[in-house]
């Protein structure tokens, strides 16, 4: 019987590639997700790809930010208005401060204390037939230098005393609350329904026809409706954001221009849904000079 040979340790532990050994059903991973738990261990420990990581994030959050502000810019600003003429005529209004020195050119149309033009020139005239000097019924007894010099004099206090009293009346020599008050009333007259009724077509009517009682037949001027008040409330709008442009501390007043802008949102949506984007909202927006920033949203000032 031969002898028996230990083997040595070292050949024990080499490992005997036998055919028959069973094939292991766990598949080695090739690929690997991008925000999987392995991804992100080995992003930590490769530089690398934790720079290639930030770089992306940076250009996203970049992009992020330039598409909010061209929506912003798209939708516009919720304050502001564009520069319509009605906007032009609220806002020369209240920065007007040139006088009229010229006698002979025609009164402003925006007169203080309630006065009308047409009224100030009636005026005007009974004043100068009334002060004139009286006719003479002989003129071969009366000087006619002296006559002359009479009737020069009448022009030219008469002159004056026209230049004084438009200096008293026209509204750039006014306080805030008169020109406010009277682009208030501006505002009825160009958007009240009792003119607007008579140019504007009518709404799209809707596709379910319901019988509506008919309605009362208005009195007076049209003060209500939510276009007026839209357009008042952005006179108020305007006349606050141009005080505030150079005082920064008035918090008060500050308060009271959020309280506006955001009752001129709601009525703004509620107009837009009544009249479903007809003639009277596109004539409203058009005039007024807003965007849809005005009511789209969410405002924050």
């Amino acid at each position: 019987m031969p002898p028996r040979v230990s083997a040595p340790p070292l050949l024990r532990s080499l490992p005997v590639h036998n055919p028959f050994t069973v094939v292991s059903c766990q598949p080695c991973k090739t690929t690997i997700r991008a925000g999987s738990i392995e991804a992100r261990q080995r992003r930590r420990h490769d530089p690398f790809l934790m720079a290639q990581s930030r770089q992306r994030k940076a250009a996203n959050i970049s992009r992020q930010q330039d598409l909010v502000e061209k929506r912003q810019a798209a939708l516009g600003d919720p304050v502001k208005s564009q520069p319509t003429p009605f906007i032009q005529q609220l806002g020369g209004v209240h920065t007007d401060k040139r006088i009229e020195s010229d006698a002979t050119k025609p009164s402003t149309p925006a007169l203080n204390y309630f006065v009308k033009p047409t009224e100030l020139d009636n005026a005007f005239a009974y004043s100068s037939q009334i002060t004139e000097p009286l006719p003479v019924e002989n003129a071969d007894l009366v000087d006619p230098l002296k006559l002359e010099k009479e009737l020069k004099a009448h022009a030219e206090y008469n002159h004056n005393a026209q230049e004084a009293i438009r200096r008293i009346v026209n509204l750039s020599n006014g306080n805030t609350k008169d020109r406010t008050r009277v682009n208030i009333q501006n505002c009825i007259e160009t958007f009240g329904r009792h003119n607007t009724d008579q140019v504007l077509p009518p709404k799209p009517a809707p596709g379910i026809k319901m019988d509506h009682p008919e309605k009362t037949p208005r009195a007076g001027p049209d003060t209500g409706s939510a276009e007026v008040q839209v357009a008042i409330l952005t006179t108020k709008i305007l006349n606050l954001s141009r005080h505030l442009e150079s005082t920064t501390k008035d918090r008060h007043n500050k308060r009271n221009l959020r309280i506006l802008v955001h009752k001129r949102q709601k009525l703004l949506r509620y107009l837009r849904e009544k009249e479903r984007g007809g003639p009277r909202w596109q004539n409203l927006m058009e005039s007024l000079g807003l965007s849809d920033a005005a009511w789209k949203g969410e405002i924050s000032m």
